[in-house]
């Protein structure tokens, strides 16, 4: 068990939090374990949650940005997460079963040997601005499947949506179960110095290192889903044209603010022109007006003045700029950052040191597949891959000699929304899975318990260890050795 709340650090926790971690824990010692029935109950209260307050949580999501592309909301958070609800309900009453696990020799054959789940306790989770709902929706459908309880804190920059959840959550859920935050005042390091039985954090490398330290000082364990530069390499043998089609839907989406989206491209060298000329029509199609609701805004007037700072840095140190909303005027009040393909970058470049965020798009040239796998692996690990190749064994090279959080093969994104598989960075990317099955076990205690039987085998070899006979412990043994030799 962690240790109890006076065991954390100095840092003053609001009385609204110590309060409901304490209730929860309190609750949590008095009924473990919530049966199939109860999870089940808590699963279907999260579905009409967000299935009676539709309107009202998209139209927060939007208040937030400024402007978010409704289909966007619906498509990668509401769909997504009841899509993840509906998984976890059809699976639950499997995953919650015993698993039996063979004996050794030496208890053989009347004992037995299980793996049970069982639910850890009080669960952490803090959630980014950028798919808010389904990053704090889907981590909480997999810690309820477990039989956990859960606190969540949702982003500064989602205060709209935090203030509904925050109204909404007492008709569904009481606060022992479930309770949201708000992050108005700041609140994310007390949050994190809270003794939970887990933590689930999304968002930078830089927080989520603090959040690992700060859950250090309790032992708690952490899932970390972090992100990172998350190249997409166009193969020769790929045409170019499918290849800039997939790679600017995700780069649009969401007007790039995904940690999985294509951080930079590696395209052949000499195809750069195909590249722009194709890039400009399906900008020009998908997007006929920047300042439309199609196009999401910038989430706010620091990420928009960072981006405008990154794009100024690489066109002072040589860079190529094409602007794809060429000829349109972006409404800066909206806070609507044109998609644009930036050349001949270096890694002097700010656009090359750290993730991008947004809807600048690097495009590195490239001559061999060993070139491009030695400048991926001189980073940090990405959280995805995106491999654009009709031919196996050069697939097969890439996702060998680069390793990721997750790949998606000529296409982008889609592997983050197969629920089952599990997703999850690695590295300067993160560590741990969650989605449908792993996410069941990433909540999960897989308690291995022992029941004896009625002989008991570990008696023959019961000190003195050579006492006389054929009982003797030390032959017994040197026979067990050469029987396995």
């Amino acid at each position: 068990m962690n240790a109890p709340l006076t065991a954390t650090s100095t840092i003053n926790v609001p009385e609204a939090m110590a309060s409901c971690f304490a209730r929860q824990k309190s609750s949590y010692h008095a009924a473990p374990e919530p049966s199939y029935e109860q999870r089940r109950e808590d699963l279907l209260n999260l579905k009409r949650l967000v299935v009676e307050n539709r309107e009202a949580i998209l139209e927060a999501i939007n208040k937030d940005y400024t402007n978010r592309s409704n289909f966007e909301s619906l498509f990668a958070e509401y769909f997504v997460v009841l899509e993840e609800i509906q998984s976890n309900l059809k699976h639950l009453k499997q995953w919650m079963r015993p698993q039996r696990r063979k004996i050794d020799m030496m208890v053989y054959p009347t004992s037995r040997n299980r793996v049970k789940p069982q639910p850890l306790g009080i669960i952490g989770i803090i959630v980014p601005w950028n798919f808010p709902l389904n990053l704090s929706l889907c981590p909480l459908a997999a810690a309820f499947s477990a039989g956990n309880r859960a606190m969540v804190k949702m982003s500064e920059n989602s205060e709209n949506l935090a203030q509904l959840l925050i109204a909404l959550t007492p008709k569904y859920f009481s606060p022992d179960k479930l309770q949201f935050f708000s992050d108005a005042g700041g609140t994310g390091p007390a949050f994190s110095s809270l003794p939970f039985d887990h933590m689930f954090f999304t968002g930078s490398g830089q927080t989520g290192r603090a959040v690992m330290a700060s859950c250090a000082k309790n032992l708690t364990p952490v899932t970390l889903e972090l992100g990172g530069k998350s190249p997409a390499i166009v193969c020769p043998d790929f045409p170019v044209e499918t290849a800039v089609d997939r790679i600017l839907w995700v780069k649009g989406f969401n007007c790039g603010q995904i940690c999985t989206n294509v951080d930079y491209v590696f395209l052949p060298a000499g195809k750069e022109e195909a590249f722009i000329a194709e890039a400009k029509k399906v900008i020009a199609n998908r997007y006929p007006d920047i300042n439309g609701k199609d196009y999401t805004s910038i989430i706010d007037d620091r990420s928009y003045q960072r981006l405008q700072a990154t794009l100024d840095d690489a066109v002072a140190k040589g860079a190529r700029v094409i602007n794809l909303f060429e000829g349109q005027t972006p409404d800066r009040a909206q806070r609507k950052f044109p998609l644009t393909l930036v050349f001949n970058v270096n890694d002097d470049m700010d656009i090359m040191q750290r993730e991008i965020f947004g809807p600048l798009l690097p495009v590195k040239t490239y001559s061999s597949r060993e070139e491009v796998a030695a400048y991926v692996n001189r980073g940090d690990r990405p959280l995805a891959l995106y491999p654009f190749s009709h031919d196996g064994e050069t697939q097969d090279y890439y996702i060998t000699h680069i390793m990721s959080g997750g790949v998606s093969v000529n296409n982008t994104l889609l592997h983050v929304a197969q629920h089952d598989m599990p997703f999850g960075g690695v590295g300067g990317s993160g560590m741990g899975h969650y989605h449908g099955f792993e996410g069941f076990q990433t909540f999960s205690k897989l308690r291995p318990i022992y029941y004896q039987g009625p002989f008991v085998a570990a008696k023959m070899m019961l000190p003195p260890y050579n006492k006389a006979g054929w009982l003797n412990p030390m032959k017994l043994l040197n026979l067990l050795i050469k029987i396995k030799t």
